[in-house]
């Protein structure tokens, strides 16, 4: 008697699995919003800022020291992740979704947000593991906003003891804040070194000047 082939069985995408694709060093991305898919990428060419290495521009300078907005961490990491995802392409669907609110709610994934009164304004958002951050994405609905999270994000991460900061790719926009670029051998070192270590994202203040932001050993020009 003939038997129906069954198609083979795609593993479910769960945030435990997604936590050991981290770790390995791959990430998940969809082809749109409206895609069913997840699929898993792996650059050959890794972006990551040095915490060291942070630019901060004169101008940006100016605009943190003026304050003119409020910085908080995981008020609204659901309103960050759909600032992210409101653009006209996006690698955000559904599912990708579902499982960062699932590693935020297990205190795996983080945002650091601007508001501008009551107003979400810009953010960053990525997920932690060890002394790693893995930046996956981040918006602005004002000037500088999403500049200014970065700058905010990485003194949490040189606070909290953190050794990586990977931001996947690099574009323009980061590479003027000290971006770079290391071959795909360079960055699993990097983050196998980074993964035995222990950090604290939550260890900074949620109450920090925007004077130690621009002081806290980042590079002005």
């Amino acid at each position: 008697m003939a038997h129906d082939m069954m198609p083979p069985r795609r593993p479910v995408l769960t945030p435990d699995l997604l936590l050991r694709a981290y770790a390995a060093g791959v990430f998940p991305m969809s082809d749109s919003r409206d895609a069913p898919d997840v699929f898993w990428v792996d650059p050959r060419m890794r972006g990551i800022i040095p915490l060291n290495g942070f630019h901060i521009s004169r101008s940006l300078r100016r605009h943190i020291m003026r304050s003119p907005y409020q910085l908080r961490v995981n008020q609204d990491f659901a309103g960050t992740v759909q600032g992210c995802a409101d653009r006209e392409e996006t690698w955000i669907n559904g599912q990708i979704f579902d499982l960062y609110m699932q590693l935020h709610l297990s205190g795996f994934a983080h945002s650091v947000e601007v508001w501008d009164g009551a107003e979400l304004v810009g953010g960053v958002y990525g997920v932690t593991l060890g002394a790693a951050f893995f930046g996956e994405s981040m918006f602005s609905r004002r000037t500088d906003a999403s500049k200014i999270a970065l700058a905010y994000l990485v003194s949490r991460l040189r606070y909290g003891g953190f050794q990586l900061f990977d931001t996947q790719f690099v574009t323009d926009h980061l590479i003027s804040l000290g971006a770079v670029e290391i071959p795909r051998a360079e960055y699993h070192k990097r983050l196998e070194k980074a993964l035995n270590w222990d950090a604290d994202f939550l260890a900074q203040p949620s109450e920090v000047s925007p004077e130690e932001i621009v002081q806290r050993r980042t590079h002005t020009s």
